[in-house]
Protein backbone atom coordinates (compact mmCIF):
# COMPACT_ATOMS: atom_id res chain seq x y z
CA UNK A 1 0.00 0.00 0.00
CA UNK A 2 1.21 3.49 -0.85
CA UNK A 3 2.43 5.60 2.05
CA UNK A 4 1.42 8.88 0.40
CA UNK A 5 -0.89 10.18 -2.29
CA UNK A 6 -0.21 13.31 -4.32
CA UNK A 7 -2.79 16.10 -4.28
CA UNK A 8 -2.80 19.39 -6.16
CA UNK A 9 -4.26 22.81 -5.46
CA UNK A 10 -3.79 26.36 -6.73
CA UNK A 11 -0.45 26.63 -4.90
CA UNK A 12 1.04 23.39 -6.27
CA UNK A 13 1.48 19.73 -5.33
CA UNK A 14 1.88 18.10 -1.91
CA UNK A 15 2.20 14.58 -0.64
CA UNK A 16 -0.62 13.70 1.76
CA UNK A 17 -0.53 10.56 3.96
CA UNK A 18 -2.42 7.89 2.04
CA UNK A 19 -4.52 6.96 5.10
CA UNK A 20 -5.52 10.56 5.79
CA UNK A 21 -9.07 11.72 5.18
CA UNK A 22 -7.95 15.36 5.18
CA UNK A 23 -6.36 16.69 2.02
CA UNK A 24 -3.85 19.21 0.73
CA UNK A 25 -5.67 22.34 1.87
CA UNK A 26 -6.11 21.14 5.45
CA UNK A 27 -2.47 20.04 5.47
CA UNK A 28 -1.25 23.47 4.37
CA UNK A 29 -3.48 25.15 6.97
CA UNK A 30 -2.18 22.90 9.76
CA UNK A 31 1.34 24.03 8.89
CA UNK A 32 0.43 27.71 8.54
CA UNK A 33 -1.53 28.02 11.77
CA UNK A 34 0.27 26.47 14.72
CA UNK A 35 -1.13 28.89 17.25
CA UNK A 36 -3.31 27.61 20.08
CA UNK A 37 -2.01 24.05 20.18
CA UNK A 38 -5.57 22.74 20.15
CA UNK A 39 -8.00 21.38 17.59
CA UNK A 40 -11.41 22.66 16.60
CA UNK A 41 -14.21 22.41 19.15
CA UNK A 42 -15.94 19.03 18.71
CA UNK A 43 -19.37 20.66 18.65
CA UNK A 44 -18.14 23.01 15.90
CA UNK A 45 -17.11 19.96 13.86
CA UNK A 46 -20.53 18.42 14.45
CA UNK A 47 -22.23 21.66 13.41
CA UNK A 48 -20.09 21.98 10.31
CA UNK A 49 -20.92 18.48 9.04
CA UNK A 50 -24.62 18.97 9.77
CA UNK A 51 -24.56 22.01 7.51
CA UNK A 52 -22.78 19.96 4.84
CA UNK A 53 -25.43 17.25 5.23
CA UNK A 54 -28.25 19.78 4.92
CA UNK A 55 -26.56 21.27 1.84
CA UNK A 56 -26.23 17.85 0.18
CA UNK A 57 -29.90 17.04 0.83
CA UNK A 58 -31.02 20.43 -0.48
CA UNK A 59 -28.79 20.21 -3.56
CA UNK A 60 -30.07 16.72 -4.35
CA UNK A 61 -33.65 17.98 -4.11
CA UNK A 62 -32.74 20.93 -6.34
CA UNK A 63 -31.19 18.60 -8.92
CA UNK A 64 -27.69 20.05 -8.48
CA UNK A 65 -26.17 16.90 -6.96
CA UNK A 66 -26.42 13.35 -8.29
CA UNK A 67 -28.23 11.04 -5.91
CA UNK A 68 -25.42 8.52 -5.45
CA UNK A 69 -22.87 11.22 -4.66
CA UNK A 70 -25.29 13.13 -2.45
CA UNK A 71 -26.25 10.04 -0.47
CA UNK A 72 -22.57 9.13 0.02
CA UNK A 73 -21.91 12.64 1.32
CA UNK A 74 -24.88 12.40 3.69
CA UNK A 75 -23.72 8.99 4.95
CA UNK A 76 -20.20 10.33 5.54
CA UNK A 77 -21.62 13.30 7.43
CA UNK A 78 -23.69 11.04 9.67
CA UNK A 79 -20.58 9.08 10.62
CA UNK A 80 -18.54 12.20 11.36
CA UNK A 81 -21.43 13.74 13.32
CA UNK A 82 -21.31 10.70 15.62
CA UNK A 83 -17.68 11.51 16.46
CA UNK A 84 -15.86 9.35 13.94
CA UNK A 85 -12.89 10.93 12.16
CA UNK A 86 -12.68 13.91 14.54
CA UNK A 87 -8.93 13.33 14.60
CA UNK A 88 -8.87 14.18 10.88
CA UNK A 89 -9.82 17.79 11.63
CA UNK A 90 -6.26 19.00 11.98
CA UNK A 91 -6.45 22.78 11.60
CA UNK A 92 -5.97 25.11 14.54
CA UNK A 93 -9.16 26.96 15.49
CA UNK A 94 -7.19 30.24 15.37
CA UNK A 95 -6.61 30.73 11.66
CA UNK A 96 -6.43 33.37 8.99
CA UNK A 97 -8.76 33.22 6.01
CA UNK A 98 -12.12 33.75 7.74
CA UNK A 99 -12.59 30.03 8.42
CA UNK A 100 -11.71 28.71 4.96
CA UNK A 101 -9.24 26.25 6.48
CA UNK A 102 -11.86 24.55 8.66
CA UNK A 103 -14.40 24.58 5.84
CA UNK A 104 -11.96 22.89 3.46
CA UNK A 105 -10.83 20.47 6.16
CA UNK A 106 -14.49 19.41 6.47
CA UNK A 107 -14.96 19.28 2.69
CA UNK A 108 -11.90 17.05 2.27
CA UNK A 109 -12.72 14.65 5.11
CA UNK A 110 -16.33 14.28 3.94
CA UNK A 111 -15.28 13.84 0.30
CA UNK A 112 -12.72 11.15 1.10
CA UNK A 113 -15.07 9.22 3.37
CA UNK A 114 -17.79 9.49 0.71
CA UNK A 115 -15.32 8.10 -1.83
CA UNK A 116 -14.69 5.08 0.41
CA UNK A 117 -18.44 4.54 0.77
CA UNK A 118 -18.66 4.52 -3.03
CA UNK A 119 -15.82 1.99 -3.23
CA UNK A 120 -13.27 4.51 -4.52
CA UNK A 121 -9.81 5.43 -3.24
CA UNK A 122 -9.26 8.49 -1.12
CA UNK A 123 -8.06 11.41 -3.24
CA UNK A 124 -10.03 10.42 -6.36
CA UNK A 125 -11.70 13.82 -6.50
CA UNK A 126 -12.97 13.27 -10.07
CA UNK A 127 -15.74 11.20 -8.45
CA UNK A 128 -16.43 13.25 -5.29
CA UNK A 129 -14.78 16.65 -5.20
CA UNK A 130 -14.39 18.67 -1.94
CA UNK A 131 -15.37 21.91 -3.68
CA UNK A 132 -17.66 20.87 -6.53
CA UNK A 133 -19.74 18.38 -4.57
CA UNK A 134 -19.33 18.73 -0.78
CA UNK A 135 -19.15 22.54 -0.98
CA UNK A 136 -21.82 22.81 -3.70
CA UNK A 137 -23.90 25.99 -3.35
CA UNK A 138 -21.84 27.14 -0.39
CA UNK A 139 -19.03 29.46 0.59
CA UNK A 140 -16.92 29.54 3.71
CA UNK A 141 -18.55 32.90 4.28
CA UNK A 142 -22.00 31.45 4.94
CA UNK A 143 -21.02 27.95 6.15
CA UNK A 144 -18.47 28.97 8.78
CA UNK A 145 -20.49 31.69 10.56
CA UNK A 146 -23.61 29.49 10.46
CA UNK A 147 -21.70 26.57 12.00
CA UNK A 148 -20.31 28.91 14.64
CA UNK A 149 -23.78 30.13 15.54
CA UNK A 150 -25.13 26.58 15.69
CA UNK A 151 -22.27 25.63 18.01
CA UNK A 152 -22.83 28.65 20.25
CA UNK A 153 -26.55 27.86 20.49
CA UNK A 154 -25.78 24.33 21.66
CA UNK A 155 -23.31 25.61 24.24
CA UNK A 156 -25.83 28.21 25.41
CA UNK A 157 -28.41 25.46 25.94
CA UNK A 158 -25.89 23.57 28.07
CA UNK A 159 -25.18 26.73 30.01
CA UNK A 160 -28.87 27.37 30.61
CA UNK A 161 -29.22 23.88 32.15
CA UNK A 162 -26.36 24.63 34.55
CA UNK A 163 -27.82 28.05 35.40
CA UNK A 164 -31.17 26.44 36.13
CA UNK A 165 -29.42 24.06 38.53
CA UNK A 166 -27.70 27.01 40.19
CA UNK A 167 -30.99 28.91 40.47
CA UNK A 168 -32.59 25.87 42.12
CA UNK A 169 -29.63 25.56 44.50
CA UNK A 170 -30.03 29.17 45.67
CA UNK A 171 -33.79 28.67 46.07
CA UNK A 172 -33.16 25.64 48.28
CA UNK A 173 -30.48 27.47 50.23
CA UNK A 174 -32.92 30.34 50.82
CA UNK A 175 -35.42 27.89 52.35
CA UNK A 176 -32.73 26.35 54.55
CA UNK A 177 -31.63 29.76 55.86
CA UNK A 178 -35.01 30.32 57.47
CA UNK A 179 -35.12 33.45 59.63
CA UNK A 180 -31.39 33.76 60.30
CA UNK A 181 -30.49 37.45 60.35
CA UNK A 182 -27.10 38.82 59.33
CA UNK A 183 -25.67 42.30 59.30
CA UNK A 184 -26.01 43.82 55.85
CA UNK A 185 -23.08 45.89 54.59
CA UNK A 186 -22.81 48.77 52.15
CA UNK A 187 -19.37 49.81 50.86
CA UNK A 188 -17.97 47.08 53.16
CA UNK A 189 -19.18 49.02 56.22
CA UNK A 190 -21.79 47.93 58.76
CA UNK A 191 -25.27 48.89 57.57
CA UNK A 192 -28.58 47.31 58.65
CA UNK A 193 -29.90 43.77 59.22
CA UNK A 194 -31.13 41.45 56.49
CA UNK A 195 -32.33 37.87 56.52
CA UNK A 196 -30.02 35.37 54.86
CA UNK A 197 -33.01 33.89 53.05
CA UNK A 198 -33.37 37.24 51.26
CA UNK A 199 -29.66 37.33 50.41
CA UNK A 200 -29.78 33.87 48.87
CA UNK A 201 -33.05 34.61 47.08
CA UNK A 202 -31.46 37.71 45.54
CA UNK A 203 -28.57 35.60 44.22
CA UNK A 204 -31.12 33.28 42.62
CA UNK A 205 -32.97 36.23 41.07
CA UNK A 206 -29.79 37.47 39.40
CA UNK A 207 -29.18 34.00 37.97
CA UNK A 208 -32.77 33.91 36.69
CA UNK A 209 -32.13 37.12 34.74
CA UNK A 210 -29.09 35.52 33.17
CA UNK A 211 -31.21 32.57 32.03
CA UNK A 212 -33.62 34.98 30.31
CA UNK A 213 -30.71 36.79 28.64
CA UNK A 214 -29.27 33.50 27.37
CA UNK A 215 -32.61 32.67 25.75
CA UNK A 216 -32.47 36.06 24.06
CA UNK A 217 -28.93 35.24 22.88
CA UNK A 218 -30.17 32.02 21.30
CA UNK A 219 -32.80 33.94 19.36
CA UNK A 220 -30.15 36.38 18.12
CA UNK A 221 -27.95 33.52 16.89
CA UNK A 222 -30.80 31.78 15.10
CA UNK A 223 -30.61 34.19 12.14
CA UNK A 224 -28.34 32.70 9.46
CA UNK A 225 -26.84 33.86 6.17
CA UNK A 226 -26.89 30.35 4.68
CA UNK A 227 -27.57 30.66 0.95
CA UNK A 228 -25.76 33.98 0.74
CA UNK A 229 -22.48 32.29 -0.28
CA UNK A 230 -19.51 34.67 -0.69
CA UNK A 231 -20.90 38.13 0.15
CA UNK A 232 -24.63 37.60 0.62
CA UNK A 233 -25.68 37.76 -3.05
CA UNK A 234 -25.95 33.98 -3.36
CA UNK A 235 -23.61 33.64 -6.31
CA UNK A 236 -23.14 29.97 -7.49
CA UNK A 237 -26.10 28.72 -5.41
CA UNK A 238 -29.23 27.31 -7.05
CA UNK A 239 -32.33 29.49 -6.40
CA UNK A 240 -34.20 26.50 -4.96
CA UNK A 241 -31.23 25.71 -2.72
CA UNK A 242 -31.13 29.29 -1.44
CA UNK A 243 -34.79 29.09 -0.51
CA UNK A 244 -34.71 25.64 1.13
CA UNK A 245 -31.31 25.31 2.85
CA UNK A 246 -32.29 26.97 6.13
CA UNK A 247 -35.57 24.99 6.60
CA UNK A 248 -33.68 21.75 5.86
CA UNK A 249 -31.01 22.64 8.40
CA UNK A 250 -33.69 23.45 10.99
CA UNK A 251 -35.34 20.08 10.47
CA UNK A 252 -32.00 18.29 10.64
CA UNK A 253 -30.82 19.95 13.86
CA UNK A 254 -34.12 20.45 15.65
CA UNK A 255 -33.26 24.13 16.07
CA UNK A 256 -35.55 26.77 14.59
CA UNK A 257 -33.40 28.88 12.29
CA UNK A 258 -34.49 31.74 10.06
CA UNK A 259 -32.74 33.13 7.03
CA UNK A 260 -31.59 36.73 7.37
CA UNK A 261 -33.78 39.34 5.66
CA UNK A 262 -30.66 41.15 4.44
CA UNK A 263 -28.07 38.54 3.50
CA UNK A 264 -25.39 41.10 2.65
CA UNK A 265 -25.73 42.64 6.09
CA UNK A 266 -25.70 39.22 7.75
CA UNK A 267 -22.52 38.26 5.89
CA UNK A 268 -20.46 41.34 6.65
CA UNK A 269 -21.49 42.18 10.22
CA UNK A 270 -20.75 40.34 13.47
CA UNK A 271 -22.68 42.59 15.85
CA UNK A 272 -24.97 39.74 16.94
CA UNK A 273 -21.88 37.90 18.19
CA UNK A 274 -20.83 41.00 20.17
CA UNK A 275 -24.32 41.06 21.67
CA UNK A 276 -24.13 37.39 22.68
CA UNK A 277 -20.60 37.73 24.05
CA UNK A 278 -21.79 40.67 26.14
CA UNK A 279 -24.59 38.55 27.59
CA UNK A 280 -22.10 35.80 28.46
CA UNK A 281 -19.84 38.40 30.07
CA UNK A 282 -22.78 39.84 32.03
CA UNK A 283 -23.48 36.38 33.47
CA UNK A 284 -19.82 35.92 34.40
CA UNK A 285 -19.79 39.30 36.14
CA UNK A 286 -22.92 38.41 38.11
CA UNK A 287 -21.50 35.08 39.25
CA UNK A 288 -18.16 36.65 40.10
CA UNK A 289 -19.89 39.25 42.30
CA UNK A 290 -21.68 36.46 44.17
CA UNK A 291 -18.37 34.60 44.52
CA UNK A 292 -16.74 37.73 45.97
CA UNK A 293 -19.58 37.95 48.51
CA UNK A 294 -19.14 34.33 49.53
CA UNK A 295 -15.39 34.80 49.96
CA UNK A 296 -15.97 37.80 52.21
CA UNK A 297 -18.78 36.27 54.25
CA UNK A 298 -16.83 33.03 54.75
CA UNK A 299 -13.56 34.80 55.58
CA UNK A 300 -11.83 33.70 58.76
CA UNK A 301 -12.67 31.29 60.20
CA UNK A 302 -11.70 33.14 63.40
CA UNK A 303 -10.62 36.60 62.31
CA UNK A 304 -12.99 37.33 59.41
CA UNK A 305 -16.73 37.71 58.90
CA UNK A 306 -17.25 33.99 59.46
CA UNK A 307 -20.97 34.09 58.73
CA UNK A 308 -20.84 31.43 56.01
CA UNK A 309 -19.05 28.10 56.15
CA UNK A 310 -17.70 26.50 52.98
CA UNK A 311 -17.14 22.79 52.67
CA UNK A 312 -13.36 22.18 52.82
CA UNK A 313 -12.12 21.08 49.40
CA UNK A 314 -8.35 20.81 49.81
CA UNK A 315 -5.44 21.99 51.93
CA UNK A 316 -5.01 25.73 51.54
CA UNK A 317 -1.32 26.08 52.15
CA UNK A 318 1.98 24.26 51.84
CA UNK A 319 3.26 26.06 54.95
CA UNK A 320 0.27 26.99 57.15
CA UNK A 321 -1.38 23.96 58.81
CA UNK A 322 -5.16 24.17 59.11
CA UNK A 323 -5.60 26.77 56.39
CA UNK A 324 -8.41 26.08 53.92
CA UNK A 325 -9.06 28.38 50.97
CA UNK A 326 -12.34 29.26 49.20
CA UNK A 327 -11.11 27.62 46.00
CA UNK A 328 -14.44 27.31 44.16
CA UNK A 329 -15.46 30.98 44.58
CA UNK A 330 -11.91 31.90 43.54
CA UNK A 331 -12.34 29.70 40.48
CA UNK A 332 -15.52 31.59 39.55
CA UNK A 333 -13.62 34.87 39.82
CA UNK A 334 -10.86 33.56 37.54
CA UNK A 335 -13.40 32.35 34.99
CA UNK A 336 -14.98 35.80 34.97
CA UNK A 337 -11.60 37.44 34.35
CA UNK A 338 -11.05 35.15 31.33
CA UNK A 339 -14.54 35.77 29.94
CA UNK A 340 -14.17 39.54 30.30
CA UNK A 341 -10.95 39.27 28.29
CA UNK A 342 -12.62 37.08 25.67
CA UNK A 343 -15.39 39.64 25.31
CA UNK A 344 -12.79 42.29 24.58
CA UNK A 345 -11.36 40.04 21.84
CA UNK A 346 -14.83 39.58 20.31
CA UNK A 347 -15.49 43.32 20.41
CA UNK A 348 -12.24 44.29 18.69
CA UNK A 349 -12.52 41.50 16.10
CA UNK A 350 -16.09 42.44 15.18
CA UNK A 351 -15.17 46.11 14.89
CA UNK A 352 -12.23 45.32 12.60
CA UNK A 353 -14.26 43.67 9.82
CA UNK A 354 -13.95 45.48 6.49
CA UNK A 355 -16.32 45.81 3.57
CA UNK A 356 -18.26 42.64 2.62
CA UNK A 357 -16.80 40.17 5.15
CA UNK A 358 -15.38 39.99 8.64
CA UNK A 359 -12.14 38.01 8.30
CA UNK A 360 -11.77 37.57 12.05
CA UNK A 361 -14.66 35.28 12.92
CA UNK A 362 -12.29 32.39 13.79
CA UNK A 363 -10.94 34.31 16.79
CA UNK A 364 -14.47 35.52 17.65
CA UNK A 365 -15.82 31.97 17.81
CA UNK A 366 -12.71 30.63 19.54
CA UNK A 367 -13.12 33.26 22.29
CA UNK A 368 -16.89 32.76 22.55
CA UNK A 369 -16.65 28.95 22.75
CA UNK A 370 -13.92 29.29 25.37
CA UNK A 371 -16.13 31.58 27.44
CA UNK A 372 -19.10 29.23 27.24
CA UNK A 373 -17.03 26.12 28.04
CA UNK A 374 -15.52 27.89 31.05
CA UNK A 375 -18.95 29.02 32.20
CA UNK A 376 -20.58 25.59 31.81
CA UNK A 377 -17.87 23.83 33.81
CA UNK A 378 -17.54 26.65 36.34
CA UNK A 379 -21.26 26.79 37.12
CA UNK A 380 -21.31 23.03 37.61
CA UNK A 381 -18.60 23.37 40.27
CA UNK A 382 -20.38 26.38 41.80
CA UNK A 383 -23.63 24.40 42.24
CA UNK A 384 -21.81 21.89 44.45
CA UNK A 385 -20.31 24.75 46.44
CA UNK A 386 -23.73 26.33 47.02
CA UNK A 387 -25.32 22.99 47.93
CA UNK A 388 -22.84 22.53 50.80
CA UNK A 389 -22.81 26.16 51.96
CA UNK A 390 -23.80 26.63 55.64
CA UNK A 391 -24.84 29.67 57.67
CA UNK A 392 -23.20 30.20 61.07
CA UNK A 393 -26.15 31.63 63.04
CA UNK A 394 -24.11 32.28 66.18
CA UNK A 395 -21.50 34.32 64.32
CA UNK A 396 -24.23 36.24 62.50
CA UNK A 397 -25.82 37.25 65.82
CA UNK A 398 -22.48 38.21 67.33
CA UNK A 399 -21.58 40.44 64.39
CA UNK A 400 -25.05 41.98 64.48
CA UNK A 401 -24.84 42.76 68.19
CA UNK A 402 -21.37 44.31 67.87
CA UNK A 403 -22.46 46.80 65.21
CA UNK A 404 -24.27 50.12 65.69
CA UNK A 405 -27.02 49.36 63.19
CA UNK A 406 -29.60 49.76 65.97
CA UNK A 407 -29.04 53.52 65.87
CA UNK A 408 -30.65 53.52 62.40
CA UNK A 409 -33.59 51.44 63.60
CA UNK A 410 -34.39 53.72 66.57
CA UNK A 411 -34.04 56.98 64.62
CA UNK A 412 -37.79 57.04 63.77
CA UNK A 413 -38.47 56.93 67.53
CA UNK A 414 -35.82 59.31 68.89
CA UNK A 415 -34.78 61.33 65.82
CA UNK A 416 -31.67 61.19 63.63
CA UNK A 417 -29.49 63.46 65.77
CA UNK A 418 -30.28 61.62 69.00
CA UNK A 419 -29.69 58.26 67.35
CA UNK A 420 -26.33 59.51 66.05
CA UNK A 421 -25.27 60.32 69.60
CA UNK A 422 -25.98 56.77 70.70
CA UNK A 423 -24.00 55.38 67.77
CA UNK A 424 -21.04 57.65 68.49
CA UNK A 425 -21.07 56.81 72.19
CA UNK A 426 -21.26 53.05 71.52
CA UNK A 427 -18.23 53.23 69.25
CA UNK A 428 -16.27 55.43 71.65
CA UNK A 429 -17.00 53.33 74.74
CA UNK A 430 -16.82 50.00 72.88
CA UNK A 431 -20.34 49.10 73.99
CA UNK A 432 -23.42 47.80 72.26
CA UNK A 433 -26.07 50.37 71.37
CA UNK A 434 -28.66 48.08 72.95
CA UNK A 435 -26.66 47.98 76.15
CA UNK A 436 -26.68 51.76 76.45
CA UNK A 437 -30.37 52.09 75.55
CA UNK A 438 -31.43 49.48 78.11
CA UNK A 439 -29.22 50.93 80.85
CA UNK A 440 -30.77 54.35 80.28
CA UNK A 441 -34.24 52.81 80.19
CA UNK A 442 -34.99 54.25 76.73
CA UNK A 443 -36.09 50.83 75.49
CA UNK A 444 -36.59 47.41 77.05
CA UNK A 445 -34.89 44.29 75.70
CA UNK A 446 -38.23 43.03 74.33
CA UNK A 447 -38.87 46.36 72.59
CA UNK A 448 -35.46 46.26 70.94
CA UNK A 449 -36.05 42.69 69.77
CA UNK A 450 -39.34 43.81 68.20
CA UNK A 451 -37.50 46.67 66.49
CA UNK A 452 -34.97 44.17 65.13
CA UNK A 453 -37.67 41.92 63.67
CA UNK A 454 -39.49 44.94 62.26
CA UNK A 455 -36.29 46.08 60.57
CA UNK A 456 -35.88 42.98 58.38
Amino acid sequence: MKEYRTERDFIGERKVPAKAYYGIQALRASENFRISGSHEHPIMIQSMVEIKMAAAITNMNAGRLKKDIGEAIVAACREIKSGKLNDQFIVDPVQGGAGTSLNMNANEVIANRALEILGEEKGNYRIVHPNDHVNCGQSTNDVYPSAGRLTAIRLLHKCIKELERLHAAWAEKSKQAGDVIELGRTELQDAVPIRFCEVFHAYGSSVERDIDRFKSAIRALSVLNMGGTAIGTGITADPDYKEKIVPVLSELTGIEFVQADDMVDATQNADSLVYVSGIVKSCAVTLSKIAHDIRLLSSGPRAGFGELRLEPKQNGSSIMPGKVNPVIPELINEIAFQIIGNDTVVTHAAEAGQLELNAFEPIIFHALFNSLDFLINGISAFVTCVDTLAVDERQCRENLDQSVWLATAISPYVGYDEASKYAKRALKENKKVSEILISEKRFTEDELEKILNKSV
